[in-house]
Formats: structure tokens, C-alpha cells, sequence
């Protein structure tokens, strides 16, 4: 054995332990690795450091730009609220779902667009579903490297190995000539985290309820939380009466977050706005008191939100403390007076002042500074609040302003894109160009572009891609593939399928999963010839064994969802070890039956 396989070998293994044992943070491993490499003089530095600029990592971060482009837009804010009135709050219906869909879709792009596509949604659905991310993300990310096998244009290997057969004088394969794998393959994986999702994820019924900033703010101010909507009938005494002579807050102690204006809303509507038939209402209020309310009114009940969706989305609205500062311009005024609802949007429906909690109506209270008065509303009316010099909104939250208009601007880029990748041209090239038309069409300024790249995936793959290059350049990744590939000489052809499988898992698990085909192809299809077999089978299922990576984060779609869903190492390894395994049983069987 030459010395330089002996270093590429030692390097390759204290790169695996460190990474499955998390001695260090996997971009730093990454990076140790590449160094070593060129300080062991195995590489150039300009090989050592070719990573950076390899398609793979300029794919990567143009893909975590587009998605933040179709974030941006809120149309993945669709389709988590369609999912999740489809699936409700099931995990294992949402799992479904979403595995299916970024599957089916994945077997047409690139897997790690279609996975970055889909993880904005994934996060609004885990928000809203109040479901841990980890129990979401692993599987659809998972679903996404499946459905890469369900088309010959669905990842990279399997686009490559056509003309790789070329090469070889064999003929290529149709588009979907991989479809029947690739389906079982997609179908028994999801079906793997609907039955075992609960024993391998890191996901326990301690953590299935995320206690949100707005369920502590809730439950240590005793607030209500139900909203309620009604519609006020042709007959109803409301009609004509403003808002406090209804004695919403003093009579009733409820408030009215939003009131219909023909096909707008008013959100938190001003004390002298008169009720009309037909007006649709949101009331925010205990059951028992609504309920009172409503009889007195004859109003009737509406099941659904409506134009009120907005009110009932945590992600819109919420619950806000504003303090008053010494120098607010509402000091020695009243609510009343300052006209809080009609200016602002907001509806006040608790205060605290001196040490004495208020509730009900409150509007002729003289404002002191140190007041604090909790409001609901939405996020952007109550970022309007922390942005005034009258108000100190104590309450954190997040509010992502999203740009509907531009809907069909994101979705030109992204479709742009992969109708680039699709045509034949690089997908580097071709994703980049869509991310840098959507900063040129604003729909992302420059940092926010910036921002979107999770460096330290970046920093994980342009690390790790020099050992690939180590592997093949040394002949590291021939002898390693020679030596397994000598024990199947003389044995039952299906002990040659699961050799292939094997090696083809092995290799992709370390190197890029093009890397790892374009060594193992031209040594499977001399294998097969030299036993007798049609060596088309063979090389296509190493092109598809190449997608069984999940042991380890170091498959692009893993990568890039590893910091998305908070996971180890160590949870790769639990949840990828079993869907290796079931892989490889999938693949060589029905290989081994109908393929060969």
C-alpha cells in the first residue's frame, strides 16, 4: 500500500470519528480535514481549497438565497395553513404530507432546492402545529434525497450516469426507467418515520408543547386567548349603537379585535364606529361572557375565521406589554383622548398602573409613566408602537414582513432556475443566476441575501469536498473499492448486488454523491462484465445507492437542514442507521428481482 493512501486513510478515519463522536463542531472537523490535506502535501493548496469554489457549495448557497426569496413572498405561509387544515395538528399526518410533496417534487429538481423550497414552510407549520422542528425536518429531508431517485433527472448522479454509459459504449437509460425504485424507495421511507419517527427522532411528549413567548405572557397574566367570531343579524339591537354603547368592555368584559368594513377590516375599531347588519365581528373573551353577548344581540355564531384569519395566526398577532415612558406625548392624557384604538389599531385589554391590575374599560384612566397597557393587535401595528417614542414594547417578537405582490416575480426566479438546471446548463450557474435576479427584482436587498447563507453548511461541504478529491487523486477510493469488490469474484450474483449497494452507501457517505459515481461506476461495470452480467443494472443502482447518505450530515439536503431542525450528529446516526439499512434491503431486492 503506497504512503499516500496510508495518510488519505488515516485522514479519512479520525474525519469520521470526530464527526460521529461531535468532538467538535462539524464545520471545524471540515476544515481540520481540508488542512490536513494540504499540510500533508496529499493536495495542492489550490486543491485543498477548491471546495469553495466547487458547484456544489456555490448550488448551496444559491439555493438558501431562493428560498428566503419565496419565504419573503408568503406563499409558503399558504400552503403550511393549507396543510395544516388538511393534516390539523397530527404529526404523522403532516409527515406525511409534506414528505410526499417535497418527494414528488424533488424527483424533478435537485433535491436540495426542492428541500429548500419546502423548510420555510416546515418551520411555519412546526410555529403553528406548536410541534417540535426536529420531528418534522429529519423526515421531510430525508423524503427529499428519496424523491431524488424517482426520475433520471431527479439528482446528480443519476444525471450524470447517462453519459457516463455513453462513455462506456452502453445504453443510456429513459427518464423514468429508475421510477419503480425510486417510488418504494420514497413510499417505504416515509412510512419508516410514520411508524418509527417517534423511537428514533429526538422528539419526546415532554417537548411535544412549545411554550411560546405569547403562552407565557398569557398564563402569568391570566388573559384570554379564545377569539370569537360572530355575524350581526338583519334584526339584531346592535345595529345603529357604536361600540361603547354596546358596553362591550364595561358590561361585558370583552373586546373587538377586528369588525368587517364591506370587504376590509377595522382592526380594533374606534369607540364611535356604529355596527351594521351583516358585519362579521372578532371578539376576544371568555366563552361564558361571549356567549352572554352574543344573546343580548342575537348575533350569530361564524365557524369559520374568514377575513379574520390574520387575528387567529400567531404568526400575524398577538399580545404585546407597552410600558409608558416618562417622556410619551399620552402622559396626562387619557386613552380616550389619545384615541389609542383609532391611531394605532390596537385593542387594549389590560392595565397595570401603580401596582393595580384594571380590566374591562379603562379609557378614562389618566396616563402616569410606568403605566403598562396590554394590547392585541397585529404585528406590524404593533411594530408601529415600538418605533413611536410614545411607547416601550416590552414584549419580544419577530414580524417578517412579506411581500405578496411579488409572488409571481419569486416564483419566475425560482422556476427560471431549475428550467436553467433542467436545460442542461450548470446548476450552479443556474441557481446562482435566479438567486441574483431576485436581489435585482428586490424582492431581497444584498444582506438579506447574505444573511440567508448558513455559513456554517457552507464552511461543512467546502471542507469535506477536498477529501473526495484526496480519495480519487491518490487512488485511495480504487483500492478501497478493489478490495471489496474481490470478495464477490465466484460468488452468487446476489451477493454482487449487495457489494454494490454497499460500496456505493460507504463512498457517498464521505464524498459528494457525483464523486462517488464517477469512481464507482467505471469499476461496477467492469465488474459485471468480468461476471457474465449486464452491467447497465448495476451501474444504475450504484447511482441511486449514492443517494443513501443519511448517516451523517454531509449530503447537501442534510447540511442544509442540520442547523434548521437543532441536530447532532449522533441523531443522524440513530434515525439514518435504520433508513440505511431499509434502503439498501429496498434497493438490492428489487434490483436483484426485476433489474438484473
Amino acid at each position: 500500500m503506497e504512503p499516500e493512501i496510508i495518510t488519505v486513510l488515516i485522514i479519512l478515519v479520525a474525519t469520521v470519528v470526530l464527526l460521529i463522536f461531535e468532538i467538535v463542531r462539524i464545520d471545524i472537523v471540515a476544515l481540520v480535514c481540508m488542512l490536513a490535506l494540504g499540510w500533508t502535501g496529499i493536495l495542492t493548496p489550490q486543491e485543498a481549497l477548491s471546495g469553495f469554489s466547487s458547484n456544489a457549495v456555490i448550488a448551496m448557497m444559491a439555493v438558501m438565497i431562493l428560498g428566503q426569496g419565496i419565504a419573503k413572498t408568503g406563499i409558503m405561509d399558504h400552503f403550511s395553513r393549507a396543510v395544516l387544515k388538511k393534516a390539523g395538528v397530527s404529526r404523522k399526518r403532516i409527515i406525511g404530507l409534506m414528505s410526499l410533496s417535497v418527494g414528488i417534487l424533488s424527483g424533478f429538481i435537485q433535491n436540495i432546492g426542492a428541500a429548500a423550497l419546502f423548510l420555510p414552510g416546515i418551520l411555519n407549520i412546526s410555529r403553528r402545529g406548536k410541534i417540535p422542528a426536529s420531528a418534522l425536518i429529519m423526515p421531510i429531508g430525508f423524503a427529499a434525497i428519496l424523491g431524488g431517485t424517482l426520475s433520471m433527472v431527479g439528482s446528480g448522479p443519476l444525471i450524470l450516469l447517462n453519459d457516463l454509459l455513453r462513455n462506456a459504449a452502453l445504453e443510456p437509460y429513459g427518464l423514468f426507467s429508475v421510477t419503480p425504485a425510486g417510488l418504494l424507495l420514497l413510499l417505504f421511507g416515509i412510512g419508516f418515520f410514520l411508524l418509527f419517527g417517534k423511537f428514533v427522532l429526538p422528539y419526546s411528549e415532554s417537548s411535544n408543547k412549545i411554550v411560546s413567548e405569547q403562552e407565557k405572557l398569557i398564563k402569568a397574566l391570566h388573559l384570554p386567548f379564545n377569539i370569537w367570531h360572530y355575524m350581526v343579524s338583519p334584526n339584531s339591537p346592535l345595529i345603529g349603537k357604536t361600540t361603547e354603547q354596546s358596553g362591550v368592555w364595561d358590561t361585558f368584559k370583552l373586546n373587538i379585535l377586528g369588525l368587517s368594513r364591506g370587504r376590509d377590516v377595522e382592526y380594533a375599531p374606534w369607540r364611535e364606529t356604529k355596527f351594521e347588519a351583516g358585519q362579521e365581528i372578532a371578539l376576544l373573551g371568555n366563552e361564558q361572557d361571549v356567549k352572554k353577548f352574543a344573546f343580548a344581540f342575537n348575533l350569530e355564531l361564524e365557524e369559520r375565521p374568514g377575513r379574520f384569519a390574520s387575528l387567529n395566526d400567531p404568526e400575524t398577532s398577538g399580545f404585546a406589554e407597552v410600558i409608558i415612558p416618562p417622556r410619551s406625548e399620552m402622559i396626562g392624557q387619557t386613552i380616550r383622548k389619545h384615541s389609542l384604538r383609532k391611531r394605532h389599531a390596537v385593542e387594549p385589554v389590560l392595565l397595570f398602573s401603580k401596582g393595580e391590575e384594571i380590566r374591562g374599560d379603562f379609557s378614562d384612566h389618566m396616563v402616569i409613566p410606568g403605566d403598562t397597557i396590554i394590547v392585541y393587535g397585529l404585528w406590524d401595528k404593533i411594530n408601529d408602537l415600538k418605533s413611536s417614542a410614545n411607547f416601550v414594547v416590552a414584549t419580544p417578537f419577530v414580524m417578517e414582513k412579506k411581500y405578496p405582490s411579488k409572488t409571481w416575480v419569486a416564483l419566475l426566479c425560482f422556476a427560471a432556475a431549475l428550467g436553467l438546471a433542467l436545460a442542461g446548463y450548470s446548476i450552479s450557474m443556474a441557481f446562482f443566476t435566479g438567486a441574483i435576479a431576485m436581489v435585482l427584482t428586490r424582492i431581497l436587498d444584498i444582506q438579506e441575501a447574505y444573511q440567508s447563507i448558513e455559513w456554517k453548511v457552507v464552511f461543512l461541504l467546502a471542507g469535506l469536498i477536498p477529501l473526495g478529491v484526496a480519495m480519487q487523486k491518490t487512488g485511495t477510493a480504487a483500492f478501497l473499492a478493489g478490495q471489496m469488490m474481490t470478495l464477490v469474484q465466484g460468488e452468487h450474483p446476489l451477493f454482487l448486488v449487495f457489494t454494490v449497494a454497499v460500496l456505493s452507501t460507504l463512498f457517498s457517505l464521505f464524498m459528494t454523491n457525483v464523486g462517488a459515481i464517477v469512481v464507482l461506476a467505471p469499476l461496477v461495470i467492469n465488474m459485471a462484465q468480468m461476471g457474465g452480467f449486464d452491467p447497465r443494472p448495476l451501474a444504475l443502482m450504484a447511482a441511486v445507492c449514492s443517494a443513501n447518505s443519511f448517516v451523517l450530515p454531509t449530503h447537501q439536503v442534510n447540511a442544509l437542514l442540520m442547523s434548521a431542525g437543532g441536530y447532532r450528529n449522533a441523531d443522524y446516526v440513530k434515525a439514518g442507521g435504520g433508513m440505511t439499512l431499509l434502503f439498501i434491503l429496498i434497493v438490492v431486492t428489487v434490483f436483484y428481482l426485476f433489474y438484473l
